[in-house]
């Protein structure tokens, strides 16, 4: 008579959270940020059509990291929830504390419900009227939530980020300090990844995506950055005059100079289409309501 297979409880929670880790550390990493004027959604990421980063509601955003369908799944069910709540009470009562706490029920009974968990990290962000009212919640596979005063800092390289903004970031920086921060930290991760140990180069435009919550704004606080508006923040050469240097000028001769760059339960039918969400052109900002966040297939 064969014996039944078995497995303690323990050793499968174990086994599970090693898949959904192996799975998260494949997906580039994502940095949400604070500044003077709101909270800054920084993504590597050279999708242009695949977002890692969106917007819930009017004054919530979302960041993810891990496997696109099911991150995805979660922010247009986050939508539906913050649509649903705000019409049935007040759109006051939409916080983010309450997308946060619907996230964390939803991905702790896949957890331990479902036989492969979700590969995915979430962070949830709301803008205040000051800066002190600003939240950041960080959300893992197993259904942990944690509010984080300044950064939030997920993917494959998150420890290399998080060192270098421990390192660089600071309170009330403005829009361009805090990105040039958030995207330096970004590049030395990618950089430190490189197998044959190659020179640190600054992350382009074209392999970010970028978003703020913009306090100033009076209802829908989201707003994206793309096109030549991201490329002055980031200070490219491709966006800046050429200068002249003044040696070769005073000989006769003009030679350009390149600027250095700056530095399922609870939330509905995960699985359903998203009908809440638009898109912008490109090169300008976009206001639609929940983007979706990216990259194909595999996690992102």
């Amino acid at each position: 008579m064969t014996m039944p297979y078995y497995a303690s409880a323990e050793q499968v929670m174990r086994d599970r959270s090693e898949y959904a880790r192996k799975g998260i550390s494949r997906g580039r990493s994502v940095v949400v940020l604070t500044y003077e004027g709101g909270v800054l959604l920084i993504a590597e990421n050279p999708s242009s059509t695949l977002h890692k980063v969106g917007e819930i509601y009017d004054r919530i955003g979302f960041a993810a990291v891990g496997r696109y369908s099911e991150f995805e799944s979660l922010r247009v069910a986050g939508v539906r929830l913050a649509d649903v709540r705000g019409y049935s009470y007040n759109r006051r009562d939409v916080t983010g504390r309450v997308v946060a706490n619907a996230y964390a029920q939803t991905l702790g009974s896949i957890f331990t419900e479902q036989m492969k968990p979700f590969e995915v990290e979430l962070c949830v962000a709301e803008v205040g009227t000051t800066p002190e009212a600003d939240q950041l919640y960080r959300l893992t596979f197993d259904g942990s939530v944690v509010d984080e005063p300044d950064f939030v800092v997920m993917g494959g390289q998150a420890e290399a980020v998080s060192a270098h903004l421990r390192e660089h970031f600071r309170t009330g920086l403005a829009l361009r300090d805090a990105l040039g921060v958030g995207v330096a930290a970004l590049s030395a991760a990618s950089a430190s990844t490189q197998a044959n140990g190659g020179e640190h180069s600054t992350l382009p435009a074209e392999q970010l995506e970028v978003a703020v919550l913009d306090r100033a704004r009076p209802k829908r606080t989201f707003r994206r950055i793309t096109g030549a508006a991201l490329r002055t923040l980031l200070g490219d050469a491709a966006s800046a005059a050429p200068a002249p240097d003044e040696e070769a000028e005073a000989e006769g001769t003009s030679v350009p100079t390149t600027p250095a760059p700056g530095t399922p339960p609870g939330l509905g039918n995960p699985g359903a289409p998203d009908t809440a969400g638009g898109t912008g052109p490109a090169a300008q900002d976009d206001d639609g309501p929940g983007e979706t966040a990216p990259e194909p297939g595999a996690p992102a």
